[in-house]
């Protein structure tokens, strides 16, 4: 196996990019070719999408998850073996995300030697994606605004 490894910083606590990553029915938002994620179980999703032009479909499963931190998950078939996930706190609204895909150079061998570059490109630009989604929905909750409705 080999790896491409992609970060970003995003102006959101740590949990609330967790969180959203958690979401894997919404990836068709900010995955490029991704058309739908279904969830099979707790651990289990299945997959629809269009890569290099042709229709794809595939299962993972979450193999490791530590909550607010880590996520880990395995792919059958393909060029994608697995994806592992890191969450790091900047600061109190800025956290890092590190996203580490393996891949099978047998596989990109196979499809061309572009395949791996379309991998690396798509990775990066998902994760931009994600920034922008993550950072428009987010709104951070100060304590005024908690309590300005508590009766005293």
């Amino acid at each position: 196996m080999s790896t491409i490894e992609k970060s970003i910083e995003v102006n959101v606590p740590e949990y609330t990019a967790y969180a959203q990553w958690m979401k894997f029915e919404e990836f068709p938002q900010f995955m490029e070719g991704v058309k739908e994620v279904t969830r099979l179980d707790g651990k289990r999703f299945h997959w629809k999408a269009e890569i290099a032009g042709q229709d794809k479909e595939w299962e993972t499963e979450i193999t490791d998850q530590a909550a607010d931190r880590h996520l880990a998950w395995t792919s059958r078939g393909g060029v994608i073996k697995g994806w592992t996930m890191t969450f790091h706190t900047l600061s109190s609204a800025k956290s890092k995300i590190v996203l580490q895909v393996e891949y099978d150079p047998q596989a990109v061998v196979e499809h061309g030697g572009e395949a791996l570059d379309m991998v690396s490109q798509r990775v990066q630009g998902d994760l931009e994606r994600f920034k922008a989604l993550i950072e428009k929905r987010w709104r951070p909750a100060g304590r005024e605004t908690i309590f300005d409705n508590f009766p005293m």
